[in-house]
């Protein structure tokens, strides 16, 4: 036998002092548990992400399964198919001309806007449907008594204007004047 040769007992007592380093490795405790704590804080961060995303993008607002950039590049009718019945029928029908007037001063409003103008556009058409281009732009709807200024949101979408410009106002009476009939001077102590 050479001398570089070994015969096959040395080679199993290597194997067996290989092995046995190996197994004094993954008796070591220590490492196992640093070892468990990385692959479980790895395991959660991409949960975390994971979550964070899905919240993330439940938040973000969608009218009906649409963004709000996707509903911006779409043309008109295919948002007037998004639409309920009511907008849907009087949009097929066409906008009437003070519709129209307004639709094309509020575009040079978010024309304005653009450059760096923030423009107020003051209207009486509280029957125009808030389309997506709207969006951001201050409009002030009168209401019968004032101009209330209405900034639109994305949530506003597919409503119409005068929704967010109440005509009404919740009543709160005084106390009887001097020209008060004797059974209306009565005010009750509670």
């Amino acid at each position: 036998m050479a001398p570089d040769e070994k015969s096959d007992e040395g080679k199993q007592e290597e194997t067996k002092l290989e092995s046995g380093n190996d197994s004094e490795e993954k008796l070591d405790p220590e490492k196992e548990l640093d070892k468990g704590k990385e692959s479980e804080e790895e395991e959660i961060s991409t949960t975390e992400e994971l979550d964070t995303e899905a919240e993330l993008d439940r938040l973000r607002f969608k009218y009906r399964g649409h963004t709000l950039e996707e509903l911006k590049k779409m043309n008109m009718d295919q948002f007037i198919q998004l639409l309920p019945a009511r907008a849907r029928r009087s949009l097929k029908r066409g906008l009437p001309p003070r519709q129209k007037k307004l639709l094309e001063r509020l575009r040079r409003a978010y024309r304005a806007k653009k450059r760096g103008k923030d423009l107020l556009t003051r209207t009486h058409v509280r029957d125009m449907i808030i389309f997506p281009e709207m969006v951001g732009l201050k409009i002030g709807v009168y209401n019968g008594r004032i101009f209330e200024i209405v900034e639109i949101k994305p949530e506003m979408i597919g409503h119409y204007l005068g929704e967010f410009s109440l005509t009404r106002r919740r009543v709160q009476h005084g106390s009887p004047g001097i020209g008060a009939t004797r059974s209306s001077k009565y005010v009750p102590l509670k």
